[in-house]
């Protein structure tokens, strides 16, 4: 009798969280909720969350590090998931004082985040069943990857519109998934995005450039890419090697980063 009480007890809670109208603050977040089958909860997202492509027709609540509480809590949410780049903290303090659930997803320069993400997302919405298999799934494809190094230096550059390029150095997004890859970071010996300077770039080697296809257009085309000072001296340079990649599913490290990778791994693998 007890034990069936207990169930009793518990559904509820389960239907209750699966039901909830939700918000989503980060693009990795965003995937994670349609992967795990629950995008139908959803009732907003920010301007970073653009895949799948059903996302984009949810009302938007603007640039996660530039939130407003008030055009959150407009959309009446049972609950708000939110990468731990959300800002100000201050907006989700209101939101939370509002009775609304706010859950923070852990961020890290690691491919583990992954798992965690996933357990988290699943736990807050009841569906703890879809996360471990997704989880496992996620598993397996980080896995496969090729475990042995490959001898190829890339240079990740960071480019957005009305903002200088940058290159990543160690302690980002970045550097993690090149290693992830099996592959060398060009910039050695700092840390973070730096910007890039003509001496950096050719003391770099790289033997390919990778940028996403939005940085390159705000650049205005690959034409003003190999137009960086002291890229056409580089090894990547001289040969026009280049991958343009979706940066949130390259650095997003959600659900479709072990695809991202693999991509980059294979045009490595291409590379003279």
């Amino acid at each position: 009798m007890k034990k069936w009480l207990a169930v009793l007890i518990a559904f509820p809670l389960a239907v209750s969280a699966a039901s909830d109208r939700v918000v989503t603050l980060g693009g990795d977040i965003t995937e994670i909720v349609y992967a795990l089958g629950a995008g139908k909860s959803l009732v907003a997202r920010d301007s970073t969350s653009l895949a799948p492509p059903e996302a984009k027709s949810l009302p938007d609540v603007g640039y996660l590090r530039q939130l407003n509480a008030e055009g959150i809590l407009a959309l009446r949410p049972d609950r708000v998931l939110a990468s731990d780049q959300a800002q100000p903290s201050l907006a989700l303090q209101q939101i939370q004082r509002s009775g609304v659930a706010v859950t923070t997803l852990p961020g890290s320069n690691d491919i583990s985040v992954i798992d965690s993400k996933i357990r988290l997302v699943a736990e807050a919405l009841g569906k703890e069943a879809a996360g471990e298999t997704l989880r496992q799934q996620m598993r397996e494809q980080l896995a496969a990857l090729p475990a042995t190094p490959l001898n190829k230096r890339v240079l990740f550059i960071l480019s957005h519109s009305g903002m200088s390029a940058m290159a990543a150095g160690q302690q980002t997004g970045a550097d993690a998934a090149i290693r992830a890859a099996g592959l060398q970071n060009a910039i050695q010996g700092v840390n973070r995005y730096q910007p890039l300077s003509q001496e950096g770039i050719i003391a770099s080697r790289p033997d390919l450039v990778v940028i996403s296809a939005d940085g390159v257009k705000a650049m205005g085309g690959e034409a003003a890419l190999w137009a960086l000072p002291g890229l056409a001296q580089t090894p990547a340079g001289r040969n026009k090697q280049v991958l343009l990649v979706d940066d949130m599913a390259l650095l997003g490290f959600s659900v479709r980063t072990p695809e991202a990778l693999r991509e980059l791994r294979d045009r490595a693998e291409l590379l003279p």
